[in-house]
């Protein structure tokens, strides 16, 4: 199959218009069209429902969505692997949640495994939470970095550091007495964070921001009258700085990172060097 085909396909399921995704690959109309037809013609099955200014997924579009995604991503991996050189020898797929690649020293720790591992060439994928598990499984992804491993037999999993989630504030004068008084920014942490946030009970109201970035979420704390849970990574600085500022009063959250990968995997003694290599040495909890 063309994977330009799905490509293709992809876009015109990400933009819901045939000639937005023709503008976004540099194409006609007419041949992002074409490569649609083909693709049906393959498969079958017409994948999108077209109306005038209402393009969708049928639902055999839904269903190869995933498989799509699944065979670029493996497409791309290939080509990185065909193409190692002497000095590059090997290539590891890093997966984590967008939320995760925005922690301050993720920068830091991925540059220190270079400097201790020799010839690595890494992937890193940003990888939905609920896919996690899957995608290590079937080898899409040799390793995650998450805050809630996966309980599933044949998976290794090892801590790499501790921090805390900290209800966080621009105004110095916020205590639980009067925080239910103040909007709030809710950061989606997991099922663990979820169930903790629902028992503080001055926090219970429809969040005036919901979002899975810890980067939109703290730039709306520093330039709005609100309060939120943040990770101690994120706001470090802007406490120091004193330009966020810790709810007096408030429960803290104790969270740890994680590293998980297939017991069977035939990179595991580059997984045990990665693990080797300390995470947390660049920023400390505030």
């Amino acid at each position: 199959m063309d994977t330009e085909l799905l490509r293709t396909f992809l876009e015109v399921t990400k933009t819901r218009h045939f000639g937005r995704a023709a503008d976004n690959l540099f194409l006609t109309q007419s041949a992002v069209s074409f490569r649609i037809r083909q693709l049906e013609s393959q498969l079958g099955n017409e994948l999108f429902s077209r109306q005038r200014g209402n393009v969708h997924l049928t639902a055999a579009g839904e269903r190869l969505q995933p498989y799509a995604e699944a065979i670029l991503q493996t497409w791309g991996r290939a080509k990185q692997d065909v193409a190692l050189s002497e000095t590059l020898n090997t290539q590891v797929t890093v997966g984590a949640s967008p939320m995760f690649w925005e922690f301050d020293g993720i920068s830091d720790w991925i540059n220190r495994i270079y400097a201790t591992v020799e010839g690595l060439a890494l992937r890193l994928e940003s990888v939905p939470r609920k896919s996690m598990a899957k995608q290590i499984l079937d080898k899409s992804i040799d390793v995650s970095i998450t805050s809630e491993p996966p309980r599933i037999e044949n998976l290794q999993v090892t801590k790499v550091r501790d921090f805390q989630l900290q209800l966080v504030t621009k105004d110095p004068d916020c205590t639980m007495e009067n925080v239910s008084s103040y909007p709030l920014v809710f950061l989606d942490w997991g099922t663990r964070f979820s169930v903790e946030h629902s028992r503080i009970s001055e926090l219970q109201k429809t969040p005036i921001m919901h979002t899975h970035s810890s980067r939109m979420a703290l730039e709306y704390l520093l330039n709005n009258r609100a309060v939120g849970y943040l990770p101690s990574p994120v706001v470090a600085q802007s406490v120091e700085e004193g330009v966020l500022h810790t709810v007096a009063g408030a429960p803290v959250m104790e969270q740890s990172l994680y590293l998980v990968w297939r017991e069977d995997n035939d990179k595991e003694g580059l997984l045990d060097a990665m693990r080797s290599v300390p995470f947390n040495t660049v920023i400390e909890s505030v």
